[in-house]
């Protein structure tokens, strides 16, 4: 008879524990967006380096959802707590993960704790068990939609109007539409058909609700092979979609990859060149170019030393921003900008904006645009340059040149906020502005 095994060799060990790698990697994940402030799309790299796929999108999906309900979710731990837990405490972000799985991610409440508590190993193992017990055991349900950080809410009351965080937060809770901009605008009847999409403007498709899944992924939806279109949002299609027909005249996209508006200019008969600090983001706008077997001049360097060797007729400067136009998509942006990183960003933009400006030729026109919804970054920006820069003056948007449901501001600015085309899935965030060199 063989022998009985003891419950020390019976019993799994930690990383025995099925799907337990993947909540140490998003708890790292979450350590490194909330403390160190690094992006979640960056930091995903290292935090899940070694896992599979599979694993890899599990982390992601993971933290994804605990950042979008942070604030709701420490509501639940601190009712069910006697002494409130610190911010980055262990206790909480591996309780944080565990309802984020029962609470939006359908994982039986067994299996979230059975992949918790190894993640506290030597630490309070009881607290977690007992505190995510007493949460579960009330059938909680988080609101519908998400609250925003309390920062967020009043920042942007303050900036504009109560009615704004709330039309975020309802935006939150949406997944984001697919936009795509054809590189045929003649062909948009064929491909809004095609693509079963609906059409707010020549050259774009709004695809259906949730294409991917229903099991066809981008790359294998008709068109997409060659390179009849690419994904790109419709409100930053807007930004080369106001410098118009290019008739082979010489253009900037500065901070271009991955490349969307490089296309776009292309598409409409500029000739490009596309300018970014990063190599691998340029190799994605490389791979795009040549899967649509468009054209332009591909240049690594930094804006702040390169300058190109002759004045051209438009610039379109999408400068680094706080990306908080595209908190829906990335809900990282709310939790790691606040207004230092603001500012700093606001300042390099107009340091951005100025070098930029000298390149254009008397008569040019100079497009800029950030995917903010901050003010400084925006509005305030814009208005900066225009007081120091008599040679320059604002070029209004009319609302002819814009898709249905977009309209300019009363100054001639473009400014899409979470109640833009809400009613139709609403767009990212952005700032745009069209400035024009005076001949004289």
């Amino acid at each position: 008879m063989p022998p009985r095994p003891s419950s020390r060799t019976s019993r799994p060990r930690p990383d025995d524990v099925p799907g337990l790698p993947a909540r140490r990697a998003a708890l790292r994940l979450l350590d490194a967006v909330l403390r160190r402030g690094e992006p979640l799309e960056l930091a995903l790299h290292g935090a899940a380096q070694g896992l599979p796929r599979e694993d890899r999108a599990l982390t992601h999906a993971i933290a994804a959802e605990v950042l979008r309900h942070l604030p709701d979710l420490d509501a639940l731990i601190d009712d069910a707590t006697r002494q409130i837990l610190p911010d980055d405490a262990k206790a909480r972000m591996v309780l944080r993960i565990a309802l984020a799985q029962t609470l939006r991610m359908d994982t039986p409440p067994h299996a979230a704790i059975a992949t918790a508590l190894p993640l506290v190993d030597g630490g309070p193992r009881k607290l977690v068990h007992g505190v995510f017990g007493t949460v579960t055991r009330s059938n909680p349900v988080l609101p519908d939609p998400p609250t925003l950080p309390a920062e967020v809410l009043a920042r942007w009351s303050d900036q504009w109007g109560a009615a704004m965080p709330q039309a975020a937060a309802h935006a939150y809770a949406v997944r984001p539409p697919v936009d795509v901009t054809l590189r045929d605008a003649g062909e948009t009847a064929i491909w809004t058909e095609a693509l079963g999409g609906t059409s707010f403007a020549p050259g774009h498709v709004r695809l259906p609700a949730h294409p991917i899944d229903g099991g066809a992924a981008i790359p294998a939806l008709p068109g997409f092979a060659e390179g009849a279109w690419w994904v790109q949002d419709i409100a930053a299609s807007c930004a080369a979609r106001l410098l118009g027909k290019g008739d082979g005249c010489p253009a900037l996209d500065l901070c271009a990859a991955p490349g969307g508006k490089t296309m776009q200019l292309a598409a409409a008969g500029w000739r490009v060149t596309a300018l970014d600090q990063s190599k691998k983001r340029l190799e994605r706008l490389s791979e795009n170019l040549a899967r649509t077997g468009l054209a332009a001049d591909i240049v690594a360097a930094d804006l702040r030393q390169w300058q190109p060797p002759a004045p051209v007729d438009a610039i379109l400067l999408d400068a680094p921003c706080s990306a908080t136009g595209i908190y829906r998509r990335h809900p990282d942006v709310l939790h790691r900008i606040g207004p230092r990183q603001i500012m700093e960003l606001a300042d390099l933009q107009a340091q951005l904006l100025a070098r930029a400006a000298d390149w254009l030729t008397p008569g040019g026109r100079i497009i800029y645009a950030t995917c903010s919804l901050e003010r400084a970054e925006g509005e305030d920006q814009v208005a900066r340059f225009l007081d120091a820069r008599a040679d320059f003056a604002l070029d209004p948007i009319a609302t002819s040149e814009l898709p249905e449901g977009i309209a300019p501001d009363p100054q001639g600015r473009l400014r899409t906020l979470p109640d833009t085309l809400a009613s139709a899935g609403g767009t990212d965030g952005f700032f745009i502005a069209r400035l024009v060199k005076r001949a004289h």
